[in-house]
């Protein structure tokens, strides 16, 4: 399995794993969304958004323009997220996961700019 692929496998696992749990409203997500003044409504959506992307992601392996433009969402998604963290001075416990996530979107991106196998 190439670089490429096993990347965009991890990111679309990822946000899989997270819209998953945003759209069901888990506890530890209805108690994140309560601490950021997000109703359960719109983590929902968020989640529903992460899930699009994750599954433009994987399109991505197929369709490249596909992948960039979901991964190009991802990013503006999680930039939200990390303003939301900053904006409500969340320690680095609960930025680190943004920040992590935001890194390997960043890194997917760079690597299908440059022609990564």
């Amino acid at each position: 399995m190439n670089l490429s692929i096993t990347l965009t496998t991890l990111v679309a696992a990822i946000f899989i794993v997270l819209g998953t749990a945003k759209v069901l409203a888990v506890a530890p997500m209805r108690a994140r969304a309560a601490d950021v003044g997000f109703s359960v409504t719109a983590y929902r959506r968020i989640g529903t958004l992460e899930l699009a992307g994750a599954a433009g992601l994987l399109i991505g392996l197929t369709l490249p323009l596909v992948g960039r433009l979901a991964g190009a969402g991802l990013l503006l998604l999680l930039t939200g997220a990390l303003a939301t963290h900053l904006r409500h001075r969340d320690g680095l416990r609960e930025l680190a996961p943004a920040v992590v996530c935001a890194a390997l979107v960043a890194g997917y991106l760079i690597a299908l700019a440059g022609g990564m196998p």
